[in-house]
């Protein structure tokens, strides 16, 4: 399988992951506040600090990204590049998102695809601080209870990341068991989820969110993203036992890599390593225990 050296030593605990308790909901981002102030309201509405959101379509202006990109200074395995601020309204096509915190204020990590106001269509990593909702839109969204994800330094990345980490409960409603995970570098994103299911007894599971980057891209209809560096967004996925017992993850993805070019499709298994990470919710739908 396909590797990318990164610049410190890998953590022996491939995915980091706290079990906790969550529910799914919708709700109406408000148009004229930063799209970091409406997705918080939009979960402290229904009692939750944060969690994962997709998005299917939506508005955004101003808005400003950034692209995946090689590394200029070897002091990471790949980086970002500079700044858009494409002019008048950007229209979303598809997102996910997690909403946690980072030096302790609200924070999200989203990825999206969308077309500009010029009609050109793109990709990439959508910048809190400097992007507004334009107008109202619809996004399904994932409270977690127990569980939040935090941005911390990953000396393995030599990033600050997105990783979850155990919190007191509040009073927010729950419906299911899940668990709050993130995929470390150079592990088969399907492969991994998986087993992880496998290992817990878990035998049907539902993906929430899902943001990350991949090493390149292997489709099932065999399409190959072969640029290694990658920012990906899963627009759904499922996780449940094969007739023979095995489990198997359908996988949907979104991905722009560091030329720009664009894909959407199901991914293969076995041959999609982690580049960076991979955050998501992993509903329990059904498992031994229940």
């Amino acid at each position: 399988m396909r590797s990318i050296k990164q610049p410190g030593p890998p953590t022996p605990e491939r995915i980091q992951w706290v079990e906790a308790r969550g529910r799914a909901f919708s709700f109406t981002l408000e148009a004229g506040l930063p799209l970091l102030e409406s997705a918080r309201r939009g979960f402290a509405a229904q009692g939750f600090v944060g969690g994962v959101l997709n998005i299917q379509d939506g508005a955004l202006g101003p808005f400003a990204y950034v692209m995946p990109a090689l590394s200029k200074t070897g002091v990471n395995a790949a980086f970002y590049s500079d700044t858009f601020r494409p002019a008048g309204i950007t229209r979303l096509q598809i997102g996910a998102m997690t909403l946690g915190q980072r030096d302790g204020a609200p924070f999200f990590h989203c990825h999206a695809l969308w077309t500009e106001a010029d009609g050109r269509a793109g990709g990439g990593h959508i910048l809190p601080e400097e992007t507004v909702v334009a107008e109202p839109f619809a996004v399904e969204a994932f409270g977690i209870e127990g569980a939040m994800f935090v941005g911390e330094p990953d000396p393995e990345t030599n990033f600050k990341l997105f990783g979850p980490v155990a919190c007191a409960a509040s009073a927010a409603e729950t419906t299911s068991r899940a668990f709050a995970l993130r995929l470390r570098p150079n592990q088969d994103l399907a492969g991994a989820l998986q087993a992880f299911c496998r290992d817990r007894g878990i035998t049907r599971a539902k993906l929430h969110g899902g943001v990350g980057s991949t090493i390149g891209v292997r489709f099932t209809d065999g399409r190959i993203v072969e640029p290694f560096a990658t920012e990906l967004a899963i627009r759904s996925g499922r996780i449940a036992a094969r007739a023979g017992g095995a489990l198997e993850a359908e996988l949907d993805i979104a991905v722009v890599d560091y030329t720009g070019g664009l894909a959407e499709g199901r991914i293969e298994c076995g041959d999609n390593p982690v580049l960076m990470t991979m955050e998501l919710v992993l509903e329990v739908v059904d498992d031994a225990g229940s």
